[in-house]
C-alpha cells in the first residue's frame, strides 16, 4: 500500500504545530492542513466519489489547491489539475477526455473569471456528475445553482481507511505533441513520491528550508517539485497567486525564503524589473541558500547575474509531465556546467539515441530517451500513443540532445516543434486546428520566435483563402477569443505561399528564421 498523502500525514505527525502553507492572510499548520484535507476527503467520499474517480480541479496558487489536491488524493480517487487560463470549450474537452466525475473551481475575480467558465463546461458535459465552487465572493456564479466547496468542510476530520496501491494513478497531467489534442499522462503514487524523495535528496532539503512557489501547481514543477517536495520536507510553503517580481521580493524578505524556483523569465524580471536596496540584496543574500530553474534553458547572461547579485547557486534540471517531472540535475555535490540539464537523478537511466533507437556515442546528438521509476503509467485511454511514447521500457521525450563525456546532458533542439512561452507549453498543432476554423483560412503554420521577455513569443503565419478579407490585428482577436491567454499568437504574418518540401510539408525552420 502506498498513498502520497503520506507525505502530509508524517509531517503532520512529526511537526503538527509547524506553519504548511502561507498565502497571503492565510497561515495553516502541518495538523490543520491535515484535518481540512481529511475533512474534504470525507466530503468527497459522502457525495459518492470512489476510489479511482477522477476529479478535475482549477485553481490557482491559493491555499485551497493543496487542501484540494490531497483531500482527492485520500479519498483514493484522482487529480486532474487543469490550467486557469483555458476557455470554456478547452475545459469541456479536458472533463469528457478524462471522464472526470466531478469538478472543482477556484470562482476567481473580474480579471480572471474562472467560475464562469467551469460553470459552463460543466454544464456541458453530462457525465461529471458534481461541481464544487470555490467562493471568492466576486459573485460571478450564481451561487444559489452550483455545489459549495464549503460543504465538504462540513464532514469530520476522521482519518480515513482507503487503501491505494503504489501502481495507482493519482495524477493525470495533461501534454500534447504533435498530434494535436492534450493527453492525460497518468502518474502513480510511487511516480510522484519517489521524484519527491529524489528531489529532496539531491537538493539537500533541510527541515528549516522556507519555499516560495509562484510556479502554477497545476504544473508538473509546482506540484510535485515544490508543494509535495514542502510537504514530504516538513517546509514552510509560501504561496504567490501570479508571478509578480516586487510581491517575490517582499515575499522574500518578509517570510526569510531559503528556497525559490522559477522559470528563466521569473529571474529575468527579478533582476531587471525590481529596485532594490543594498541592505535588501544583503537580507535576502543571507537566507536565500538555492534556487531551481526549469521549463525552458536559463541563458547565461541571466544565470550569472542573477548568482552574482544574489549569492546563490541557480541549478538548472530537466523532465516532462511523463516523467513526474524530474529526470536529471545539476548538483550540489559536483560541478556544475551552465547550459547543461546535468545527470541522471538516482534510479533513472538516459540515453540518447539515434532514429532507430539505438545508443549514440558520447557527444553525438540524438533524442534523449529516459528509463526509471519517474516514468508515467501511460496516456489516459490512449494505448497507442502510449506504445509510441514508450518503446522497450524506454519513453521517448522528443527532445533532442547529447551527452558529454562524464555524463552531462545537454538539449539542443526539439523534435515536437513545441513553443514555450513564459515556462508554459505551447503546441502548434492545436493552434493551427483552431485557426483553420476560421472562414478566411487556407493555410497556417504556428512557430515560436525569440523574445527577450517570455524566451518565445507564438507567431502564425496564414495564407487567405481566395477572394477572403482578414487583417492580423483581426486573426489575433479571433484567436484570443478561442484560446488560453498564454496560447493565442501574438504576432501574424498573412502570406501568399509557405516555403514547403517536395512532399508538402511546411518547412517551419525556414519561418522561424524570416
Amino acid at each position: 500500500m502506498l498513498n502520497l498523502a503520506t507525505i502530509l500525514e508524517e509531517s503532520a505527525k512529526n511537526l503538527p504545530d509547524k506553519e504548511a502553507v502561507v498565502c497571503g492572510d492565510v497561515r495553516l499548520t502541518f495538523a490543520q492542513l491535515r484535518d481540512m484535507t481529511n475533512q474534504i476527503a470525507n466530503g468527497l467520499i459522502t457525495a459518492g466519489i470512489q476510489p479511482g474517480d477522477r476529479i478535475a480541479l482549477s485553481c490557482p496558487n491559493l491555499h485551497y489547491f493543496p487542501l484540494v489536491y490531497f483531500g482527492i488524493v485520500k479519498a483514493g480517487a484522482v487529480v486532474v489539475p487543469l490550467n486557469i487560463l483555458l476557455s470554456a470549450q478547452e475545459i469541456i474537452y479536458h472533463l469528457k477526455d478524462s471522464e472526470a466525475k466531478g469538478y472543482i473551481c477556484f470562482e476567481g475575480n473580474q480579471e480572471l473569471p474562472f467560475g464562469p467558465r467551469g460553470w459552463e463546461a460543466f454544464n456541458n458535459t453530462p457525465d461529471c456528475q458534481h461541481f464544487w465552487l470555490i467562493d471568492s465572493g466576486a459573485n460571478l456564479v450564481d451561487s444559489g445553482s452550483v455545489g459549495h466547496f464549503s460543504t465538504l468542510l462540513e464532514s469530520p476530520p476522521t482519518p480515513l481507511d482507503v487503501v491505494t496501491q503504489a501502481d495507482d494513478t493519482v495524477v493525470v497531467l495533461y501534454t500534447s505533441g504533435t498530434t494535436g489534442k492534450p493527453k492525460g499522462a497518468e502518474l502513480t503514487h510511487a511516480n510522484i513520491f519517489l521524484n519527491v524523495v529524489q528531489f529532496a535528496r539531491l537538493s539537500n532539503a533541510r527541515t528549516d528550508d522556507n519555499q516560495l512557489v509562484v510556479l502554477p501547481l497545476f504544473h508538473t514543477f509546482g506540484q510535485t517539485v515544490q508543494m509535495c517536495g514542502s510537504l514530504y520536507n516538513g517546509n514552510k510553503m509560501v504561496l504567490i497567486p501570479r508571478f509578480d517580481p516586487q510581491a517575490v521580493v517582499q515575499a522574500m524578505l518578509t517570510e526569510e525564503i531559503t528556497v525559490f524556483c522559477g522559470v528563466p523569465t521569473m529571474y529575468w524580471a527579478l533582476l531587471h524589473n525590481v529596485e532594490l536596496s543594498e541592505e535588501q540584496v544583503e537580507k535576502i543574500r543571507l537566507t536565500l541558500r538555492l534556487c531551481g530553474a526549469g521549463g525552458s534553458s536559463l541563458p547565461l547572461e541571466i544565470l550569472k547575474g542573477f548568482e552574482a547579485k544574489f549569492h546563490v547557486p541557480i541549478l538548472e534540471g530537466y523532465g516532462l509531465s511523463e516523467t513526474s517531472p524530474v529526470a536529471s540535475f545539476n548538483l550540489l555535490d559536483k560541478p556544475r556546467k551552465p547550459g547543461s540539464i546535468g545527470l541522471p537523478i538516482w534510479g533513472v537511466d538516459i540515453k540518447i539515441v539515434d532514429h532507430n533507437g539505438e545508443e549514440l556515442p558520447r557527444g553525438e546528438k540524438g533524442e534523449i530517451t529516459i528509463r526509471g521509476h519517474n516514468v508515467m503509467k501511460g496516456y489516459l485511454n490512449r494505448p497507442d500513443a502510449t506504445a509510441d511514447a514508450i518503446r522497450n521500457g524506454w519513453f521517448h521525450s522528443g527532445d533532442i540532445g547529447y551527452m558529454d563525456d562524464e555524463g552531462y546532458i545537454f538539449v539542443v533542439d526539439r523534435v515536437k516543434d513545441m513553443i514555450i512561452r513564459g515556462g508554459y507549453n505551447v503546441y502548434p498543432r492545436e493552434l493551427e486546428e483552431t485557426i483553420l476554423e476560421h472562414p478566411a483560412i487556407s493555410l497556417v503554420a504556428v512557430v515560436g520566435i525569440a523574445d527577450d521577455q517570455y524566451g518565445e513569443e507564438v507567431k502564425a503565419f496564414v495564407i487567405l483563402n481566395e477572394g477572403a478579407r482578414l487583417t492580423e490585428e483581426e486573426l489575433i482577436s479571433w484567436c484570443k477569443e478561442r484560446m488560453a491567454a498564454y496560447k493565442y499568437p501574438r504576432v501574424v504574418e498573412i502570406r501568399d505561399s509557405l516555403p514547403m518540401t517536395a512532399t508538402g510539408k511546411i518547412l517551419k525552420r525556414e519561418l522561424k528564421n524570416l
